[in-house]
Formats: structure tokens, sequence, C-alpha cells
């Protein structure tokens, strides 16, 4: 954990949850495991406030705790997930995925999830369709149904999952207010853990809601009116009290990392061999396991079988894609085994490694220059290589390539290697070779990507905050306007009212409106390269 990676977490902290969550997040960031008594000494917040922001951290998954490390009985731990923390960076790709998946109901339930951290399904189900309900035209409303049945298809595809059960000592606690105990054997409380070691963690409880619009026509009456107070005064149930659900950010992340080797497919080749892909992908996605290397063997018939028919791919012409898929430099499909055979695998390591490399490439030259480039390029095909033989290999004159390669080297893009001859190290008896370790450079480009969307964090709540009275008096016209809109006023009262913002401040406002979009879509870019150089290196590490 660097500290442009704390600096992040802390500004993301910040902007989601305000300073008091900031403070104490980056405290047990840079502190490591603490006790709730050092917390509040060291942080100098009330231990009121500090009780209440671990409640925070815990619920959204950025805080764990456990028994001290002098045994039962020593006062309970609390240690923060500097990688979890760094998810919020990605909340709005997760919602945007659940949006082109699962429609509109499918993007509030994710939004709605993150938002809290856990809900149960019925609380989930009655606010979204509240929600939906308030964008629907009048008199219309949205049956309580609808939203389970999307609610359902997120958790079959396993895209949301129960809240794991906490266990210390031998007795299962739940991280959540009002969770009853069980009797569920230990399991670790992450996002990662798998289906065996919780069995009913993608089961759909039978949820009791009565749909919208479907009240009791004598509830006029006066014993049906003292019913429905006394049935007020009593808490409602549903039939899953004490079940949370959460977002699974790993199950997006294996779809992110499958819609980047498609898409790097379909620019490399064509959209049919995309297809290809994804259809192998798809039909492996339940088999393979998330640190797998590569998809489950598939043959050519079973991937004949399950493509799309709209397609309309012939037998030979599959044939003769995959074998272009496989030939291909990239090796983003190869075949299963040494001996070959009619068994093909996607292959995801390599995929990765590629689509990093490529991303590298792409920062030399965007930064250095298209020669700097090559040489960078020759350096990753070669491995390692003396000046003159880069020199010769790049054909650049050798002023220029040393140039070039000294101010890759200072950059800690290119490695220098010393291979001497004799003991005693001598320059003339000694070989200079160049290199580039990738991985090394994948996370220093990792870092650079950290510190950028901290600056531009920061630009942004700048911009802000240096417009935030003429932002809060748009957002009070705005609702005016609203109100006399619906209270139906007169033309002249919402010209009136509009009149109130002049000329200038309306171009100030579109201005910052622009520079905003802008900073946000920069985040999000340089998110999705962060995802690809985290993905490449997790793959890297665990293999």
């Amino acid at each position: 954990m660097t500290a442009q990676e704390v600096r992040l977490c802390g500004l993301l902290l910040r902007e989601h949850f305000g300073e008091v969550v900031e403070k104490v997040g980056v405290h047990l960031l840079r502190s490591g495991t603490q006790n709730l008594r050092a917390i509040f000494h060291e942080t100098g917040i009330s231990l009121d406030l500090v009780k209440k922001t671990l409640c925070v951290l815990m619920q959204h998954g950025f805080c764990t705790f456990s028994s001290g490390r002098r045994g039962p009985g020593s006062p309970t731990e609390y240690r923060a997930s500097c990688d979890r923390i760094l998810r919020i960076l990605r909340y709005p790709r997760y919602i945007y995925t659940a949006k082109t998946l699962y429609g509109d109901t499918g993007e509030l339930i994710i939004e709605e999830l993150l938002q809290r951290g856990e809900m149960t399904m019925s609380s989930t189900v009655k606010t979204v369709a509240d929600r939906l309900t308030q964008n629907m035209e009048e008199g219309r409303s949205m049956d309580y149904s609808e939203v389970t049945s999307a609610f359902s298809k997120l958790v079959e595809t396993h895209f949301l999952q129960r809240r794991l059960p906490v266990v210390r000592s031998g007795t299962t606690i739940s991280p959540t207010p009002g969770a009853p105990q069980t009797s569920t054997p230990p399991a670790t409380p992450t996002a990662t853990s798998q289906p065996e070691s919780f069995p009913d963690c993608y089961r759909v409880p039978h949820v009791t809601l009565i749909g919208k619009g479907k009240r009791r026509l004598s509830s006029e009456d006066g014993e049906d009116q003292r019913n429905t107070k006394k049935a007020k005064m009593e808490p409602e149930t549903h039939g899953d009290e004490g079940i949370y659900w959460q977002v699974n950010f790993e199950r997006f992340h294996l779809h992110f990392r499958d819609q980047a080797i498609i898409s790097a497919v379909a620019n490399k080749l064509d959209q049919t061999s995309s297809e290809i892909v994804r259809t192998m992908l798809r039909m492996s996605e339940v088999t393979t396991s998330p640190t797998a290397t590569c998809t489950k063997p598939l043959s050519a018939n079973e991937i004949f079988r399950s493509l799309p028919s709209s397609y309309n791919i012939a037998r030979p012409i599959l044939d003769q894609y995959l074998t272009l898929l496989v030939d291909d430099p990239m090796e983003f499909v190869g075949r299963a085994g040494e001996s070959g055979g009619g068994m093909y695998v996607v292959n995801l390591h390599r995929a990765l490694a590629n689509l990093a490399r490529a991303t590298l490439e792409s920062v030399v030259q965007e930064r250095f220059g298209s020669r700097s480039a090559r040489i960078f390029r020759l350096l990753l095909r070669k491995r390692h290589l003396e000046q003159k033989q880069v020199e010769d290999f790049a054909m650049i004159p050798a002023k220029e390539a040393k140039d070039m390669l000294y101010t890759l080297l200072s950059h800690n893009l290119v490695q220098l290697q010393e291979i001497p001859k004799t003991p005693d190290y001598a320059p003339s008896r000694t070989f200079y070779l160049y290199t580039v370790n990738q991985l090394q450079t994948a996370r220093l480009l990792l870092h650079n990507c950290y510190k950028t969307v901290a600056n531009l964090m920061e630009r942004r709540m700048f911009e802000t905050k240096e417009s935030k009275r003429l932002l809060e008096k748009s957002q009070r016209i705005e609702a005016i306007l609203a109100s006399l809109q619906a209270s139906g006023a007169e033309p002249e009262q919402l010209t009136e009212v509009e009149e109130m913002i002049t000329v200038p401040e309306r171009q100030q406002l579109e201005a910052l409106r622009l520079h905003v979009n802008k900073l946000d879509s920069a985040e999000n870019q340089t998110d999705e390269t962060i995802f690809l150089l985290e993905s490449y290196i997790g793959y890297t590490v665990t293999s």
C-alpha cells in the first residue's frame, strides 16, 4: 500500500461519507490494526463518532474486525481494507453494467446496495419500486413482482450475494444489527468467498410482499382502519429478516475482464471473431475458477452449437476462425494440451498480459514519442540487449538511442543489468544489458494512475468549491421552478424566476459543468487502465 493509494482512499471517503469517516479510515490505513480506544485517542474524535464511523466502514465492507492479538477477552481490533475502498472509484461502472444487462430496475437495485452497503431483499425491492413509481406517469405504479424478478436474476448470475457470516471464538456474529445468530460453519467474511464455503450464498429467500395498488376496497370502514393502525404499530415481517445482500464485486470484475478481451479481439480481428470468443467465455464462466489462467477446454462442436443463430456461421468457417485465433500473436485463444487436438481454451492470463503490454507501449509513445516506444517494444520482445544492439535493431542513430535509453532508465521504465566477466566489476570487462521488467513497469504505471485519479478528484473538488455559491443558487431556482410547474403557474412567472440567473452566471455554470464532466470522464478512463493493470498483476502474482 503506497502513499498515493492512501491519499486516493482518503479523497474517496471524504467525497462519499464526509471528513470524519475520512479521518478514521486514513488513520486505520496508516496505522494498521488498532482497537477502539487507540483509534479514539489518536484521532481526537469523540468516542460516539468513532463507533458510528466504524459501523459505516464495516457496513460497506471497508473495515473488518477480529479478536485482539492477546487472545480471548482482549479488545476487538479493526483493520481497514485499501482495496475495498478503492472500489468506490468503480461504482459508476458497476451501475452502468447493471443498467446495460438488466435495465433501469437492475440499475437502481445495484445503486441502492452500493449506497447502503447491505440491505435485505424486501427493503431493497420496496425502495426501488417506490423510486420507479416516482418516475412513472401519474396514476401508474411499479409492482413489487417486477423488481423481485430483476433482483432474482441478479442473484442467479451471481452479481448479488448474501452477506457472509462473521465467525469469532466459535460463535457466529452478524456484523449487521438485528441479524440473528446462526450455527453456520466458519467462513471468511469477504466477497471472494465461494458458494462451497457458504452454501446459501446465492439462495433467494421466499419474501412476502403485497404488490402496489392492491389495497382492500373496504379500507375506509372504521374496523379496517383500526386494524390498519394496529398493523402499523406491530413490526412488519416479510420472511427475510436477518438475510442481508451485498454486491459481488468479483463477479463484476470477471465481466469487465471478459469484455476487455472481447473488445480487444474485435479491434484486432473482426466482430465475428469477438463473438466466437464471447461464446467461449460465456460457456465456461460457471465451470472456470476466477483465478484460473485459462478457461475449461471446449470442442469446436460445442462452440458451434452455442453460437448465436443470427451469425449464420458454417462449421468450416468456424474452424477457419478458430485457426486464425490460435495463430494470432496476441494468443487470445489456444489449443488445450501440448498435443493440440480439437479442444480450445481462452488464455486469460496471456490475454491480460498482452493488453497490459499494449497499454505500457501506448503510455511510452504518448510521453516520449514513437522512437522511444520502438526501443521499449524492442526490449519487451528481445528481453536483453546491449546499447549497440538497440541502435542496430531499432535503426536509430547512436546519440539519439543513447539519450532515449537514459531517459527511459531515469523514469524506471527500463532497467540496466550488469553481467561482469570478472569478480571486480571492472567497466571494461562488464556487459551492460538493457531490459524491461513488464510486471515492475505495470506496478509503476498503476502507482501513477492512482496519483492521476487523486489529482483529478482534487481539481474537481476545487472547481466545485470555488463555484459553491452559484451552484446553490442554481439548485434553489430549479427547485422553485419545479414547484411552480407542479402548481400550474403562468409562463410569465416561470420566465421571471429563470431570469434570476444572469447571462454571465449561466455561462459560468455551463463552463463549470463542461469542465467537471471532462474531469469525471478522465477519472473513468483512468480507472479502466487501473482495472486492466490490477487484473494483470493479480493473475501474474497468483499464477
